[in-house]
């Protein structure tokens, strides 16, 4: 039987306010804007294809960003929270398609992770990349992307709210959700402060 489909859908629509740089998706990461980079990694690594949900300055990034192999969603209430840019970017998606959930600023994401999640992947779950805790020795942290079955696109939808995104849907059903260590390719940060930029980028 040939594997289920993933689209991959790149949160990208935020504003960037806390770091003061503008759109996080135009970070310049290995020679190009963030949100190039994120996109090929969820291709590269398998997803049949890749929505970009932008918002914020998204005829800026759509300028200077080379997005042409992606489709491309605009969500119009961005400053809502990242739930709007979620449900926007799982509307785009083939209904038959699993979600691959990704966040633009975090640069770590690569395809092998992708890869990783896509063949660990088990019907009707949850599958999320997971990253060594840096206060808690031999603990996991649940990370980003994330992989959301098809069978549960409704379900999960249902709870997204704000900027919680599928994060009560997590909460309140641990046991459907399979956390996949991914620390020897990630820490799993993203980006919020010019010190994590430097660091990370």
């Amino acid at each position: 039987m040939a594997p289920q489909r993933a689209t991959g859908v790149l949160l990208a629509a935020g504003a960037g306010t806390r770091l003061g740089l503008g759109p996080k998706a135009l970070l310049i990461h290995q020679g190009r804007p963030l949100v190039e980079t994120i996109a090929a990694s969820l291709f590269e690594g398998g997803c049949h294809d890749v929505v970009i949900v932008l918002g914020a300055g998204a005829s800026m990034v759509m300028d200077k960003a080379k997005l042409d192999p992606y489709r491309i969603v605009v969500n119009d209430n961005w400053a809502s929270g990242m739930g709007s840019s979620y449900l926007v970017g799982a509307a785009a998606a083939s209904p038959r398609n699993d979600l691959m959930l990704a966040l633009v600023d975090q640069p770590g994401l690569n395809a092998r992770i992708v890869s990783r999640l896509l063949m660990t992947h088990r019907p009707g779950r949850i599958t999320s990349a997971a990253y060594a805790h840096p206060d808690q020795q031999g603990t996991l942290r649940r990370g980003h992307p994330l992989i959301i079955d098809a069978k549960l696109r409704d379900a999960v939808s249902s709870t997204v709210s704000g900027d919680a995104g599928a994060r009560a849907f997590l909460r309140d059903n641990p046991r459907l959700v399979d956390q996949i260590d991914c620390s020897d390719q990630s820490t799993g940060e993203d980006i919020d402060t010019v010190e994590q930029m430097r660091r990370l980028l």
